[in-house]
C-alpha cells in the first residue's frame, strides 16, 4: 500500500495535489526573465446551484439564474453554528477564457480542498476526482481546453460515505469549495505538484547543510535532458548557498527525482517561535539553455526532539509549550474562510501568550501552516481519522467500518489523506510533529483490533514519508492505542490517568468550559491539576518533567452536531472577539493586565472599527474584520446589548449575509457583552461605506477601502446577493423517537477510590470492572463528563452487590450549579440493577453520590446514561 501511494505522487496530473509550500511569481527580482511557471488566482467569477443538476457539465447549459459567488464558498452561507446543515449536492461553472492554448504547455486546476468529494468538469468532458475533504487536489485540464470560452464545471457532494474518513467527528461537515482555487501554468518539463522536499541533515546554531531531493516531471512527448540548479535565499534575501547542478535525462510522461546537498552554511538563522527565520531554495530546471522551470520552496533551521523523561526540546532548548486546540470556521462564513481571516486566528492565540496550536481534528488550509510558520507558533498537523458517539447523525458512526465491505477502501482514504498532509505540509518548520488521529476508540468494539492496525499502517507511512518528524497518537486516552505512535496526547481525564508514562506525551486537550461570551476571567484547566504529583498550591506543578506540553479545548468556538452550546468551548467566540479566559492567559503568560470590563451604562452610540484600514486584494484571500461596539456619551464602550443593524450602504463589500445583518442579544447572530463582529471581503477595488445603527443610538460610519482587482462602477457592478440566515429551527425534544446513550468511554472521576478500580470502569462497558470507594469515605460520588449537553431521559445502574441502597444522582446545568435527576432508595434487582426515570433536565456532568451503599459493597459496575443530545 504504502508504495502504491508514494508512486500515485509521483504522477502528473492525478487526483492529489496542491501548492501550499511554494510561492511563484511571475516576474521576480534579481533581473531575472520571467518565469515559465505562472500561477493565478481562480476564486472570482463563479455561479453557484445547490442540489444536482444533471446537465451541470454541459457548456451549453443557461446558468445565468445561478447565484453569482466566489471561493471560499460554503453550500451552508451564511453558518452560524447551527447543529444541522445542508447535506448532498452543489454545482459550480466559471469561464476560462483562453486566447490560445499552446503545445508543450500544461494547465492545472489546483485545489486547496474541496469538501468531500469533488468531480471536475471542462467542456463537458470529467477531466479528475478527489475523495476527502481535508487535503488539495490538482486535476491536469490541459487536453480538454481550446482557445477562446472554456467552461470549467465541478460538482461537489457532501454525503456521509461509510468509506470515506472521517466517519465521525464533532464538528460540522458542510459541503463546498471552501478553499482557494489556482490555475497554474507551466512548460511540459516541471516541477512535480509539491515536489521538493528540503531537510537540514546537519543542522546547529553553528552550521547547517541543506538537502534537496526535486521530483522533476516530463510530460512532453519526447526525451529530454536538462539540468536541475538551486540556490538558498535567506531572509533579506541574500543567496547564502549555491546547490550542485545535477544534469537529468526525463523520459516522456515519466518523473525522476533529483538530490542536490550544499557545502556547510555558517550560522545559520534557527526558526522558532520567537525569531520565525524562513529561508527559500528557488529551482530551476534548464534544458538547451532554456529554463523550463522555476520554484520556490520555503523552509527553515530547527530542530526538534520528544523525550519520554525530560519533555521537548527545540534548538536543543527544553520547552514546555502551552497551547490550544483550533478548528477551520468563523461566524458566517463557516469553513469558508480568507487566508487573512487565518492569520488572524494565529495571531490571535499568539497574542494570548500561547505557543502552539493543534490543528483539530483534520488537515487545514495550507495557509495555516504558511502562517504559524511565519507568525511564529509550534504547530501539529492532524490526519482527518477521528471517533465520537453519542449523537443521532451519520457523522456519530463507528470510526472504523462495521462492514467488511467498507473496509479496504476506507483504509485506503485513510492512508492517501494523511500522505497528502504530509507531502502539502512537509517543509515547514513550524510542525514538530503529524498526529494520526483523535480519540479512535470510539468505534465499534470489534473494530478496535482494526483501528489499532490502522494506525501502526499510519504511522510507518509517516516514518516513510517524513523521517525527519515523529508520529503522534492523539485522543490516546482509551482503547489501548497509545503507544503504537511515537508521541501519545492524551485528551481529558488522559491527564491524570497516565502518570509519567514512559513515552513522550503530551496533554492534547484540557479545560472544556462551555462559556458564551463575556464568561469567566478564569483558565479552565479542569482535569491537569489533577495530575498525580501536582500540587494544589503550587501554580503549573502539573508540569512535569515527563510532559512536553498542554494545549486547551479550544481557541475558538466553533460548529457542533452537537449544537451551539457545545461548541462554545472557546477562549475566543465564534465571532472572533476574546472571551475574559482569553485575557487570563494573556496575563498570566504575557503580563499584559485585562482591560476594564465593560459594563452597564446609558448607550448613546455606536462604534465601528475594523481589524486593518483596507482590504488588500479581491480575490477571496483577504478580507477584515468589523467590530460594533455600544458606547455611552462619553464614548466609553458599556454591556448594553441592543439589536444592532449593519449595512454596507455603497461600494463593492460582502458579509455572509450579503449587503446587511442583524446583531440580537438572544439570537444565533449575536451581541453581547456590548459587542458584535462579522468579517466582511470584496471583488472589486473600490470604497466601501457601512454603517450601523440601532433604534435611539446615534449611527457609526466607516469606509474600507479595496485596493486591487477590477473597478467596482456604481450602477454598473451587480451588488452581492442577500442572503437571509435560516434560523435553524431545532428539533423538538418530543419528536425523538429512541433514546441515545451517553456517557460511555468519557471522563470519569471519583471522591475516592481504591487502587485498581478506577472511575472509568463505571463507563468502560465491561461488566467485569468496577469502581470502588475508599472504604471510610462516607458518602463516596462519582462523576462522568458525558461530553455532552444532554436531555436526561433515564438511567441504568450496576452495582457489584445486590441489597438495600440509597444514592442521589445530578447533573450540572451549563454555566450553572447542581440540579437533582432522581433519588433512590430501595433494593436492586437480583443483578444488582437499579433503573429509574431522571427528571427532565438538560445539563453536561452527571454525579452518582452514595448515601448507603449495598452491605459489603461500595463498588459500580456499569453506569449508563440515557436521553439526547440538547442542540439549542
Amino acid at each position: 500500500m504504502i508504495v502504491a501511494i508514494l508512486g500515485a505522487f509521483a504522477m502528473s496530473g492525478g487526483t492529489s495535489a496542491a501548492v501550499a509550500q511554494t510561492t511563484v511569481v511571475a516576474a521576480p527580482a534579481n533581473g531575472m526573465h520571467p518565469s515559465p511557471r505562472v500561477r493565478r488566482n481562480f476564486n472570482g467569477d463563479w455561479r453557484f446551484k445547490l442540489g444536482d443538476v444533471a446537465a451541470g457539465a454541459d457548456p451549453a447549459l443557461d446558468d445565468s439564474d445561478w447565484e453569482p459567488t466566489g471561493l471560499p464558498h460554503s453550500f451552508s452561507l451564511p453558518y452560524f453554528q447551527a447543529p444541522s446543515f445542508y447535506v448532498g449536492y452543489g454545482w459550480y461553472r466559471k469561464t476560462l477564457q483562453l486566447p490560445d492554448v499552446p503545445a508543450g504547455r500544461r494547465h492545472v486546476l489546483e485545489f486547496e480542498g474541496a469538501f468531500q468529494t469533488a468531480e471536475v468538469f471542462v467542456n463537458g468532458t470529467r477531466a479528475g476526482q478527489h475523495r476527502g475533504g481535508y487535503t488539495g487536489f490538482s486535476i491536469d485540464i490541459s487536453s480538454a481546453l481550446k482557445a477562446g470560452a472554456n467552461t470549467i464545471a465541478v460538482r461537489v457532494n457532501n454525503n456521509w460515505d461509510p468509506t470515506l474518513a472521517p466517519r465521525a467527528g464533532e464538528h460540522v461537515f458542510s459541503g463546498g469549495l471552501y478553499r482557494d482555487v489556482w490555475l497554474v501554468t507551466t512548460d511540459a518539463v516541471h516541477v512535480a505538484w509539491m515536489g521538493t522536499r528540503v531537510t537540514t541533515p546537519e543542522v546547529s546554531a553553528a552550521s547547517s547543510r541543506v538537502q534537496v531531493e526535486t521530483e522533476v516531471r516530463n510530460d512532453g512527448a519526447m526525451a529530454v535532458s536538462a539540468v536541475v540548479r538551486g540556490e538558498v535565499i535567506d531572509p533579506r534575501d541574500r543567496v547564502v548557498a549555491i546547490l550542485p547542478e545535477r544534469r537529468v535525462e526525463l523520459p516522456p510522461s515519466q518523473t525522476v527525482t533529483v538530490t542536490q546537498l550544499s557545502e556547510r552554511m555558517s550560522r545559520p538563522q534557527l526558526w522558532s517561535p520567537e525569531t520565525p527565520s524562513l529561508y527559500r531554495v528557488r529551482t530551476r530546471v534548464v534544458s538547451n539553455g532554456v529554463e523550463r522551470d522555476r520554484y520556490e520552496t520555503e523552509f527553515g533551521f530547527r530542530w526538534v526532539s520528544w523525550t519520554a523523561d525530560k519533555g521537548f526540546f527545540l534548538n536543543g532548548q527544553h520547552r514546555y509549550f502551552r497551547g490550544a486546540n483550533v478548528h477551520q470556521d468563523q461566524a458566517g462564513w463557516g469553513d469558508a474562510v480568507t487566508n487573512a481571516a487565518i492569520e488572524r486566528d494565529v495571531q490571535m492565540m499568539k497574542d494570548a501568550g500561547f505557543d502552539f496550536i493543534r490543528g483539530s481534528h483534520y488537515p487545514h488550509d495550507p495557509h495555516f501552516a504558511e502562517a504559524t510558520d511565519r507568525i511564529g507558533m509550534l504547530y501539529m498537523s492532524e490526519a482527518p481519522f477521528w471517533g465520537t458517539a453519542g449523537f443521532n447523525n451519520l457523522w456519530s458512526s463507528s470510526a472504523y467500518p462495521t462492514d467488511p465491505a467498507h473496509i479496504a477502501a476506507f483504509d485506503a482514504s485513510v492512508m492517501q489523506q494523511l500522505a497528502e498532509m504530509i507531502r502539502i505540509n512537509r517543509n515547514r518548520p513550524s510542525i514538530i510533529a503529524w498526529s494520526m488521529d483523535n480519540e479512535v476508540f470510539f468505534t465499534a468494539p470489534e473494530t478496535m483490533p482494526h483501528v489499532r492496525r490502522l494506525l501502526q499502517d499510519m504511522v510507518a507511512l509517516a516514518h516513510e514519508l517524513d523521517p525527519t518528524r515523529l508520529a503522534s497518537v492523539s485522543g490516546a486516552q482509551r482503547g489501548e492505542i497509545d503507544r503504537i505512535g511515537d508521541v501519545a496526547g492524551y485528551n481529558g481525564d488522559g491527564a491524570f490517568l497516565f502518570p509519567d508514562p514512559g513515552i513522550p506525551n503530551f496533554v492534547a486537550e484540557y479545560g472544556s468550559t462551555i462559556a458564551d461570551r463575556p464568561g469567566e476571567y478564569a483558565p479552565g484547566w479542569g482535569d491537569l491539576e489533577r495530575t498525580p504529583g501536582a500540587s494544589p498550591d503550587t501554580p503549573y506543578s502539573w508540569r512535569l518533567p515527563w510532559r512536553s506540553g498542554e494545549a486547551i479545548w479550544a481557541g475558538f468556538d466553533h460548529g457542533s452536531i452537537a449544537g451551539r452550546q457545545f461548541g462554545s468551548m472557546g477562549i475566543v467566540d465564534y465571532s472572533r472577539l476574546p472571551k475574559r479566559s482569553w485575557y487570563w492567559y494573556r496575563n498570566a503568560y504575557l503580563g499584559i493586565a485585562p482591560p476594564r470590563w465593560p459594563e452597564p451604562g446609558r448607550a448613546a452610540a455606536l462604534r465601528l472599527s475594523s481589524s486593518a484600514p483596507s482590504i488588500g486584494r479581491a480575490d477571496g484571500t483577504d478580507d477584515v474584520q468589523l467590530v460594533v461596539t455600544v458606547v455611552d456619551e462619553n464614548g466609553k464602550a458599556i454591556s448594553n446589548s441592543p439589536p444592532v443593524r449593519l449595512v454596507i450602504e455603497s461600494g463593492p463589500g460582502e458579509l455572509p449575509t450579503g449587503r446587511a445583518i442583524e446583531f440580537t442579544p438572544s439570537g444565533d447572530i449575536p451581541i453581547r457583552d456590548g459587542q458584535a463582529a462579522i468579517a466582511m471581503r470584496s471583488w472589486q477595488a473600490g470604497v466601501s461605506r457601512l454603517r450601523a445603527s440601532s433604534p435611539g443610538l446615534e449611527d457609526a460610519l466607516l469606509e474600507i477601502r479595496t485596493l486591487t482587482g477590477p473597478s467596482f462602477l456604481p450602477g454598473v457592478t451587480p451588488l452581492s446577493p442577500d442572503r437571509p440566515y435560516p434560523h435553524d429551527e431545532a428539533r423538538p425534544v418530543e419528536a425523538v423517537a429512541v433514546d441515545e446513550v451517553f456517557g460511555m468511554d468519557t471522563p470519569a472521576s471519583a471522591s475516592c477510590t481504591t487502587p485498581g478500580h478506577m472511575p472509568g470502569h463505571v463507563n468502560d462497558g465491561d461488566p467485569s470492572t468496577s469502581w470502588i470507594a475508599c472504604p471510610n469515605e462516607q458518602t463516596p460520588w462519582i462523576m462522568i463528563d458525558p461530553e455532552r449537553v444532554i436531555r436526561y431521559r433515564r438511567l441504568r445502574i450496576a452495582f457489584a452487590h445486590i441489597g438495600r441502597i440509597a444514592f442521589v444522582v445530578e447533573t450540572r446545568e451549563v454555566g450553572g450549579g447542581w440540579r437533582s435527576l432522581a433519588e433512590w432508595s430501595g433494593e436492586t434487582t437480583p443483578d444488582g440493577v437499579v433503573d429509574l426515570d431522571t427528571a427532565p433536565l438538560t445539563g453536561r456532568q452527571f454525579r452518582l453520590t452514595l448515601r448507603s451503599p449495598p452491605a459489603g459493597s461500595r463498588g459500580i459496575s456499569d453506569i449508563r446514561i440515557y436521553g439526547h443530545v440538547f442542540t439549542n
